[in-house]
C-alpha cells in the first residue's frame, strides 16, 4: 500500500467516526470539518435519490474525502481522486458502495 493510500485509510476512518461524533476536533481534519456544508450540499446535489442521512455513513466519509479533494484541495487529477475513492468503497464499504461512489463521483466529474 503506497503512502497516499495509506494517509486516505487513515482520513477516512477518521471521517467515519466524526459521522457519529459530530464535536470531535481532530486537526487533520479541520480543513475538511470546516468544509462540511460545501461538501455536503455538493453530495446532496449529485446524489438526489439519497438523502444524506440515509447513506451508509462509510459512503459517507467516502465521498465528503473525495469531494473535498476534488473541490476544495485541488492536489491530484480528478480521475486519481475518483480511483482512489473507489478503491476506499471497495476495501471499506459494502459490496454496492464502489459503484455508488463511483457514479457520484462521476457526476461531479463531468460538472468539473
Amino acid at each position: 500500500m503506497d503512502s497516499r493510500h495509506q494517509k486516505r485509510s487513515e482520513l477516512l476512518q477518521k471521517l467515519f467516526v466524526l459521522g457519529f461524533e459530530s464535536t470531535t476536533v481532530d486537526p487533520e481534519l479541520e480543513s475538511i470539518q470546516e468544509n462540511l456544508p460545501k461538501l455536503d450540499e455538493e453530495i446532496k446535489k449529485h446524489a438526489t435519490r439519497y438523502p444524506l442521512d440515509k447513506l451508509a455513513k462509510v459512503d459517507l466519509a467516502v465521498l465528503r474525502l473525495a469531494m473535498y479533494e476534488l473541490i476544495i484541495e485541488k492536489k491530484n487529477p480528478p480521475k486519481v481522486i475518483i480511483d482512489e475513492a473507489v478503491t476506499l468503497a471497495r476495501e471499506f464499504g459494502n459490496e454496492k458502495s464502489y459503484s455508488f461512489v463511483n457514479g457520484v463521483l462521476g457526476s461531479v466529474l463531468k460538472q468539473l
